[in-house]
């Protein structure tokens, strides 16, 4: 075993938390649409001159879309003039389908999805930053345990993503990369996320997974003991080992560039809703920020809630800002990972803007 294979072996998980399983909500896949459907009339396609913004939240439960309700339940929205209706669309796939085919305004998603749209000729563009990382961790099925050490022992077998194109999908395929191998070395299948995935790896229906919290600390509880962990970008440590960065943007705000156009003013109230969201979470303690969350999103225990969203914390934006490198990071593994991206010219600078959030 290497050295590194060693320390990987031995790798505490970040607190690994009892949460119930009501709390790990399904995460559908967070890939872009093949292509935008027919344009609709939805109640959200007039934008947000002066009336509702309807922002469609990929997952309202999951931690890394936390600042988007805080914002809401702390009134901050409110605060800067906008009437601001969260929608629940339990993907970043479909809340980006959804704001692509005019039934919302903005969508609290993945900022690699202005990354994969443009590459379809589709100009959106993210204004606010909430996550420096993307959370993910790729762990081992616990019947492969003592046998997958590495990513080079992923060949031949089955990893668990959320979905084929998903950014867990995208993760898989660059790690093979970043370890010289094909991406046809490993096969994927779709798990989803919360219960279904917890199942699936547990079960060993797959040989590795790529998680998300609450499901890693749901798992651990379930096979009582911490799993094996491959890669871990959870962490600023792993986002240096495996990005070199230490910023991979992930959770924002974006929307269609012609309607950040047309709305700079409500945009910019919504970027500065969220800025002073992140200020709070930054100078408050889990347990306050959780009090201050839906009682539903606790799962009925909201000592354990509190403390993940204090790990969460470390994962977070202080400013919602984007930076070069990191967006330039979440560029580099489009074009690794994701054919559709691939060696096309991407414009990073039409991918996102600071200037709203300033």
């Amino acid at each position: 075993m290497t050295q590194k294979a060693t320390r990987r072996r031995g790798r505490v998980l970040l607190r690994p938390l009892t949460l119930v399983a009501s709390v790990a909500l399904a995460l559908s896949a967070c890939g872009a649409p093949a292509a935008a459907p027919p344009g609709q009339s939805g109640s959200a396609a007039a934008g947000g001159g002066g009336g509702k913004v309807v922002i469609g939240v990929g997952g309202q439960t999951l931690l890394t879309y936390l600042p988007t309700t805080l914002a809401q339940q702390l009134g901050y929205y409110k605060d800067e003039g906008v009437d601001v209706e969260l929608q629940d669309l339990q993907g970043g796939s479909k809340a980006l389908t959804a704001m692509i085919g005019g039934s919302t305004n903005v969508t609290s998603g993945y900022y690699e999805h202005t990354i994969q749209m443009q590459a379809k000729n589709q100009q959106i563009k993210a204004f606010v930053d909430m996550g420096q990382s993307s959370g993910l961790a790729l762990l081992v099925a616990p019947k492969n345990e003592g046998q997958i050490k590495s990513i080079a022992d992923l060949k031949g077998k089955n990893v668990g993503v959320t979905a084929p194109g998903s950014s867990t999908d995208m993760f898989v395929k660059f790690l093979l990369a970043k370890n010289n191998m094909q991406q046809t070395d490993a096969a994927v299948s779709a798990i989803g996320a919360g219960s279904s995935a917890v199942a699936a790896v547990e079960q060993g229906q797959v040989d590795a997974a790529v998680m998300l919290e609450p499901d890693v600390s749901v798992l651990t509880k379930r096979i009582g003991h911490n799993p094996v962990v491959l890669e871990d970008v959870r962490t600023s440590e792993g986002l240096k080992e495996v990005f070199a960065t230490d910023s991979w943007p992930s959770a924002c705000l974006y929307a269609k560039t012609e309607w950040l156009n047309q709305n700079k003013d409500t945009a910019a109230k919504l970027a500065k809703a969220i800025k002073r969201t992140l200020e709070y979470i930054n100078g408050h303690s889990g347990a306050e920020i959780a009090a201050k969350m839906p009682e539903s999103f606790a799962g009925g225990d909201k000592d354990l809630y509190a403390k993940v969203i204090e790990d969460l914390k470390k994962t977070l934006s202080k400013d919602g800002t984007f930076t070069d490198d990191g967006v330039q990071a979440v560029l580099k593994t489009q074009q690794v990972a994701n054919p559709d991206v691939g060696n096309k010219e991407i414009k990073l600078a039409d991918t996102y803007t600071n200037d709203l959030v300033k």
